[in-house]
């Protein structure tokens, strides 16, 4: 049998290609009755419409691209997952790059998408870069852009955050609170704009309760796991903290780790904080106190933003910003457990 196409579909219904295609777009304007004759007729015939045909001719790509600095981190697929939950309700895909925190990868991912593979952009930024110049080389031709978690500062485009200099401050005093005088603040990268906030917490809390700041215990980390199993070893033996508060997610797992090892006992030793979105995080052994991002309202939030400058081609650089609120969720690792064990 000859493939069918939209053509051989509108004469076998006797109605026009137009008519044809508003019902497989799902338009409003084609009665309840006609498109339900046209979606049997199609699926009698075997008729398969060719999306990315009409969007060529539309000129749109349908796509959204997401660009993350990793995706091991389990706050970066649960924002994934709001992104791509509102693209679906707008009739679109989701393309994700990974940046590995590379900042010539994320250059060339937005070069990349600017021909054509997509209409928009979602961005956390990488961890290394240091000119975002390449960002308004594009002028008014520039996709756009929602930045959301990471962003910079000096780029003007919506973005979605989180409160991180409150909920840093709270965390840090949370740690004081629980009788801890020597607190280390674990970072990978203290030059990005979110290092800077959360540290910027971390250093008014302690000043606030007069506890004397130490540029040592600002313990610089990297992406690599074995390369923080050293550093934060050395950390913990040369510094001795009696509280740390890590800044992201995979540097309190490397934390649980070195402490193991060094037969460092939590919370008896040392109490630990830390950023995370992690689900197992009540199951850790102590289990961990967070502070939890709204991860996947984030995600909502910054492809809702990004559809609102799609649909109304309002202008992209529209800078806006949604601040959403983080809580800290206390659990075993900073308690005050009897010494007993």
């Amino acid at each position: 049998m000859d493939s069918i196409n939209i053509k051989k579909l509108a004469e076998a219904l006797n109605l026009s290609t137009s008519t044809i295609s508003r019902a497989f777009r799902d338009n409003s304007d084609i009665n309840a009755a006609t498109k339900a004759l046209i979606l049997a007729k199609a699926r009698e015939l075997n008729y398969q419409p060719n999306h990315y045909a009409s969007n060529l001719r539309e000129q749109k790509s349908k796509t959204i691209a997401v660009i993350v600095p990793e995706l091991a981190n389990n706050y970066f697929s649960q924002a994934i997952h709001g992104i791509e939950r509102v693209a679906r309700e707008n009739g679109y895909h989701i393309l994700i790059y990974v940046t590995d925190d590379d900042y010539k990868k994320e250059v060339n991912f937005i070069r990349h998408l600017h021909n054509g593979r997509a209409d928009g952009i979602i961005m956390s930024v990488s961890g290394e870069a240091n000119d975002h110049n390449y960002l308004n080389k594009f002028g008014t031709n520039r996709l756009p852009l929602v930045f959301f978690d990471r962003i910079y500062e000096d780029i003007e485009t919506p973005r979605v955050i989180t409160n991180d200099y409150n909920s840093s401050f709270l965390a840090t005093e949370h740690l004081i609170e629980q009788g801890c005088k020597r607190i280390g603040y674990l970072v990978v990268n203290k030059s990005l704009s979110i290092g800077k906030t959360r540290m910027q917490g971390y250093i008014d809390a302690l000043a606030k309760h007069n506890l004397v700041f130490d540029e040592q215990l600002i313990v610089d980390c990297s992406n690599s796991y074995e390369e923080n199993s050293v550093i934060i070893k050395n950390a913990l033996t040369d510094l001795k903290p009696d509280g740390l508060f890590t800044s992201v997610e995979r540097l309190a797992f490397a934390t649980y780790y070195a402490c193991y090892d060094l037969s460092i006992s939590i919370p008896n030793d040392i109490k630990i904080i830390s950023f995370s979105s992690l689900e197992i995080a009540p199951l850790l052994n102590p289990s961990l106190t967070t502070i939890t991002q709204p991860a996947t309202e984030i995600g909502t939030e910054a492809a809702k933003m990004l559809f609102k400058i799609l649909d109304s081609n309002v202008d992209k650089n529209l800078a806006s910003e949604v601040v959403l609120q983080s809580k800290i969720i206390m659990r075993n690792s900073t308690s005050n457990a009897p010494k007993n064990h």
